[in-house]
């Protein structure tokens, strides 16, 4: 019976196709036949040793799509079997892709000449050559102008008085580019302060000088291993303008009147990360040479700046310790703390200052400063003893310039 059914089909299917000669209908099946290989029906040709596909899901979908694509390979073929001069082709015997040309024409001999196409290299575009400029030195500036203001009307039920204090600081950083420069270490600064309040209580005076001070200092070393150096340090320091008692003429102050040199030998730890959050410098010099001077001894007491009496000078041999720790701690915090510590081993000097600068707008910020000393060759105190302190709030205008 099944053999019956099957002669009875392709009877049909010869009975279908179109006579030799005749065009083949514009379908699937009776497209332009190649042929590719031998295949048994039911089996994948890409893996003809393995059963048909099987999928863990509801994949009707897909056997139908199957069944489909078998069907129609089936009627291929049998139509390749059974009318092998309807086969136009042979995958093994295909022409080759043909070259990309070009046809040129040739007047002269009345012609058409086929020549391959040439392409073009690839035309690049020129490089724009640079001159890069390294810079040995970067150099940074820091200016400020802060204010602290109030105002009381004469009637003010508290009464008080009208208060004006400004505070101005400039500093200039240059130091060598380690990155040009990685052996060798040489950083300066130059920084002033000068604070000016109105005096009300003062009847000498309209104004007071609450900060002055002018301060130079360098640092230069040889690297020696990772990040540190043999290194050698200078720091002076010194007042510009007088300063007096209120009320009198009493001078607490002038140009070197005290000054302040030192100078060490020893080994400096530098480092900076990556990010340039995060940077410290210590300088350890057990060789170090301190001199204190007050130039005007005729009004001022030297012993008040650790000096002995009569002499406007006084050289000290010890060892010193500088540390410089610099951290953002976000865009607009920022924290700078210096420590400094000499002895002679007979007296001791330290300092330990605290600046937090808060930016509101890159114009515009406020700044905490806090400093802390300890000097035991000053006049004894009965409330601070040698220990000092001075603090001040401000807010005002900031300028920042720097070269990388």
């Amino acid at each position: 019976m099944k053999k019956k059914l099957r002669i009875l089909l392709i009877a049909l299917a010869i009975v279908a196709l179109p006579a030799a000669g005749q065009p083949v209908a514009n379908d699937y099946v009776a497209s332009p036949l190649v042929f590719e290989r031998y295949q048994r029906s039911g089996v994948p040709a890409e893996s003809p040793s393995k059963p048909a596909y099987g999928l863990q899901r509801d994949d009707a979908w897909l056997e139908r799509a199957l069944n489909e694509r078998e069907r129609q390979n089936a009627q291929r073929y049998e139509l390749i079997i059974n009318h092998p001069e309807l086969v136009k082709y042979n995958a093994k015997l295909l022409p080759v892709v043909p070259r990309d040309v070009n046809v040129v024409a040739n007047p002269s001999g009345h012609k058409l000449a086929v020549v391959d196409s040439v392409k073009p290299a690839p035309v690049e575009a020129p490089v724009q050559r640079r001159d890069i400029k390294v810079r040995n030195w970067i150099h940074s500036v820091d200016a400020s102008l802060h204010f602290t203001q109030s105002y009381i009307s004469d009637n003010w039920y508290q009464g008080g008085e009208n208060f004006l204090s400004l505070l101005g600081h400039f500093k200039w950083e240059c130091n060598l580019n380690t990155n040009v420069h990685p052996k060798w270490l040489f950083n300066n600064m130059v920084q002033y302060k000068i604070g000016v309040s109105t005096s009300h209580n003062d009847s000498l005076r309209k104004y007071t000088i609450n900060e002055d001070i002018f301060e130079l200092s360098s640092n230069a070393g040889y690297k020696a291993v990772k990040n540190w150096y043999y290194s050698a340090n200078l720091m002076f320091k010194t007042q510009l303008f007088q300063n007096f008692t209120s009320n009198t003429n009493d001078m607490k102050a002038s140009f070197l009147s005290p000054g302040e040199l030192t100078f060490g030998l020893g080994m400096t730890y530098n480092y900076k990360d990556k990010e340039g959050i995060k940077s410290v410098t210590v300088a350890i010099s057990p060789l170090s040479y301190n001199m204190k001077i007050c130039r005007d001894i005729e009004r001022l007491e030297p012993t008040t700046f650790g000096i002995d009496a009569g002499r406007h000078v006084k050289h000290s041999f010890g060892s010193s310790l500088e540390g410089k720790f610099l951290w953002k701690i976000t865009p607009n915090i920022e924290w700078l703390s210096r420590l400094y510590f000499f002895t002679d081993y007979h007296y001791v000097q330290g300092d330990w200052e605290n600046s937090f600068s808060f930016a509101i707008n890159r114009y515009l910020s406020t700044k905490i400063f806090v400093h802390l000393r300890y000097d035991n060759s000053h006049t004894w105190d009965s409330d601070w003893r040698y220990w000092q302190l001075k603090e001040i709030l401000s807010f005002g205008l900031t300028y920042h310039f720097a070269t990388k």
